[in-house]
């Protein structure tokens, strides 16, 4: 039975447990997150000790898996058995047998990370079939910042939209990492508060002016001053820069503005919906959509591709922070 994270986490909260639950998936946040509120939260502490075992996938085998989920529980309703890096178990599939016959007195919890499983064979069948199944998907990184916004709003704090945008850009799309940065953000500010831009150059120290974000809202209005402000912040910087995520996120950006250009759907919801923005973004697009016509844009991608294979050495030999100053300057003219 295959579910969502939130039907799982809810069915755990009811107290609504199955014999088998089987976690696999790209993105490890989620499966963390499920394995940690069963193991801290279906047994009480005093019953853990005789009822809560955890295993290993590379210290542990299927047998040895299939002996403890057949053992009974002791002076407790149910016991709990947890496969950590179960993709690391040699013929996992032999766990089948158990499947088919599971001890309604365990939960069994198998944690395959990474990656999923093959639904073509038996195995993938029986998972499917006989486990509460859910595959965690890695999250896009256009869709990092309205995951950050989810999450903050969930610890029933704000954050201001830029910031989601900062934030995404210097952490990625490792969402156990940004989770771990916001919690600690949230320790120094009052309960219910904003995260602001400021508040992240503090406490994280990517700073609020001179990022990639402000480097695209430069371009797009064709503030010389500022882009090349920031443009030479990233060349006195060299450590802690690289133009190769920053041609990805403006090639990103522009190629943004040719469909918002070619959308015949103008409303803000449209044009955030086809680009996978914030409505929040929607009239920086628009005010960027005045100063490039559709063959600048084209131009521009060219010379997106010309500039990420320089950047790999490829006929050239310059560094970043002087590719960067070149390549705004053909954008900006």
């Amino acid at each position: 039975m295959e579910v969502t994270y939130e039907q799982l986490i809810n069915d755990l909260k009811q107290k609504k447990y199955e014999p088998i639950y089987f976690l696999c998936g790209e993105e490890s946040y989620y499966i963390d997150r499920v394995t940690d509120y069963i193991e801290n939260h279906v047994l009480e502490e005093s019953e853990k000790g005789f009822n809560q075992t955890i295993l290993y996938g590379l210290d542990t085998d299927p047998i040895t898996i299939i002996n403890e989920a057949k053992r009974f529980p002791m002076m407790a309703e149910r016991q709990v058995v947890i496969v950590k890096e179960a993709q690391d178990i040699k013929k996992i599939d032999e766990l089948n047998s158990y499947f088919e016959n599971p001890t309604p007195t365990t939960l069994l919890l198998i944690c395959y990370k990474n990656k999923g499983i093959d639904k073509r064979t038996s195995f993938g069948k029986n998972v499917s079939k006989k486990c509460v199944y859910f595959e965690s998907a890695k999250v896009k990184d256009h869709e990092i910042p309205k995951w950050i916004d989810a999450y903050v709003k969930t610890k029933k704090y704000k954050i201001d939209p830029r910031g989601s945008l900062i934030l995404s850009e210097f952490l990625g799309n490792d969402l156990s990492k940004i989770s771990n940065e916001i919690d600690k953000l949230m320790l120094n500010i009052p309960a219910g508060g904003e995260i602001t831009p400021a508040l992240i150059e503090k406490f994280i120290g990517v700073s609020k002016d001179y990022n990639v974000f402000e480097l695209t809202k430069a371009l797009g209005l064709k503030d010389v001053l500022k882009a090349n402000k920031i443009v030479n912040y990233y060349a006195e910087n060299p450590r802690n820069f690289s133009i190769i995520p920053v041609i990805a996120n403006l090639y990103a950006y522009f190629s943004k503005l040719i469909i918002t250009l070619a959308l015949k759907n103008q409303t803000d919801k449209a044009i955030a919906s086809e680009i996978g923005t914030m409505e929040f973004f929607v009239k920086e697009y628009r005010a960027a959509i005045n100063n490039y016509n559709f063959k600048k844009l084209v131009e521009i991608i060219s010379l997106l591709h010309e500039y990420d294979l320089k950047s790999k050495g490829v006929n050239s030999n310059q560094d970043h922070g002087e590719l960067l100053k070149e390549l705004v300057f053909k954008i900006l003219h």
